[in-house]
């Protein structure tokens, strides 16, 4: 495993029908990112929040597991179902954004009426604001393909059954999503109904899992199943990623595993990440060409005492031939320049939330990422307010792919 720490890539071409979509201030730090060297640091193009009391319009009230007593100001249960806990994101063609929430409240037991959903996002950059707009989707199981009791007799999916925690569409515009408690793939229909069994991961075995037989022991910790769940180019492969090691493995070790999404079956292949220490964590990973990707790779810490917060680029090829995947470091997402003072004044940027969970390409030298602000659990920004969720635009030095051969290409809306 090559590790490297750059500050940008070289891309054989860029993707000119997306660098609009970039937006006109993108460009202009394009430039100026540009003018600096190769040495320069990723730049804050764009920073937009999600109020962290943002409920679904005419939706169930929720939260009534959490007791009566206010958390971080915001007193459960919820007069609707909030739209938080963004755990995967999906780009639309009209700019706007399909985002996986997550099992809601953390566990089965405070979670059964949150609602599995995933909601429609609208990013205004230019005045930095995100709206939770219509068309989004509520999961649910009316063929009754789950082999095990659900929570609700009318089989709308709630956080008590699945923890969600990735997702992609395919090219027949079906959702796989990829799930902690199995863990499992999932496969939805546009609608967002369940199209098949669930899918368990091969040799992983959480403490919440339907699978463990009698006195079967749990070989994988809690929270720690499908945290990544990323597409090929081509729309025929999924790479499904466990955020915690299997037991057995060398602590640190993450297993990315191949499924071959028309025959809806892993494949028996697999690679290994390995991350910097086994306390970290991997969140979140999309394809950006043939066996490479971008990931999340962070501690477990929040606030100023965030230390580990980064972009990787990864390749499954492993070139230096040690068995493991390669991976180089493209952005520190606690050491952004913000010259233009957005979202937080002062010309660093950081972005120290506990949980960063999503990822997203616009065009090949700019990266959004979201945070999961674990509603209402969470206050990094302001102690005693409950965060929200940021959208940040990352503009690269240099175009993504070419630092290691010069074959990636940014592939944009899957």
């Amino acid at each position: 495993m090559r590790r490297r720490v750059i500050s940008g890539l070289i891309a054989p071409g860029a993707i000119a029908a997306l660098l609009a979509s970039g937006g006109a201030s993108a460009g202009a730090s394009a430039a100026s990112a540009g003018a600096s060297g190769g040495c320069a640091r990723p730049t804050l193009t764009g920073w937009a929040e999600l109020p962290a009391e943002t409920y679904v319009p005419g939706s169930e009230p929720s939260g009534s597991a959490l007791g009566t007593e206010p958390v971080n100001g915001v007193r459960p249960p919820f007069p609707g179902q909030p739209v938080q806990g963004v755990s995967g994101v999906v780009r639309n063609a009209d700019g706007s954004f399909l985002a996986l929430a997550d099992n809601g409240y953390g566990r089965k037991e405070t979670s059964a009426d949150f609602l599995l959903r995933v909601n429609r996002l609208e990013p205004d950059f230019r005045h930095g604001r995100v709206r939770a707009a219509g068309g989004g989707i509520t999961l649910s199981d009316p063929h009754r393909h789950t082999h095990f009791p659900l929570t609700r007799p009318d089989r709308v999916l709630t956080g008590a059954d699945f923890d969600p925690e990735s997702i992609v569409r395919a090219p027949d515009g079906t959702y796989w999503i990829g799930e902690e408690f199995g863990p499992y793939v999932l496969h939805f229909d546009r609608a967002g109904r369940l199209l098949e069994r669930p899918i368990p991961v091969p040799g992983a075995k959480s403490p919440k899992s339907p699978e463990l037989e009698p006195g079967e022991k749990p070989n994988l910790g809690g929270s720690k199943g499908l945290e990544s769940l990323a597409i090929s180019p081509d729309g025929r492969t999924l790479y499904p990623m466990l955020e915690g090691t299997v037991t057995g493995d060398t602590p640190g070790d993450l297993r990315v595993y191949e499924f071959d999404r028309r025959r809806a079956a892993f494949t028996g292949r697999r690679w290994t990440y390995r991350m910097r220490t086994p306390q970290l964590s991997v969140a979140d990973l999309i394809s950006v060409g043939r066996g490479r990707f971008l990931a999340i790779e962070r501690d477990q810490l929040k606030g100023d005492e965030a230390a580990v917060k980064k972009v990787h680029l990864v390749d499954l090829a492993d070139r230096d031939g040690d068995g493991l995947a390669d991976k180089t470091e493209i952005v520190d997402l606690l050491n952004i320049a913000n010259p233009r003072g957005l979202g937080t004044p002062g010309p660093v940027f950081r972005f120290p939330f506990f949980t960063i969970e999503a990822l997203t390409v616009f065009d090949d030298r700019t990266i959004g990422v979201l945070n999961d602000n674990n509603f209402p659990f969470d206050a990094t920004r302001v102690a005693g307010r409950a965060d929200g969720t940021e959208f940040i635009k990352v503009r690269l030095p240099r175009p993504l792919g070419g630092c290691a051969d010069g074959r990636t290409r940014a592939i944009i809306g899957t």
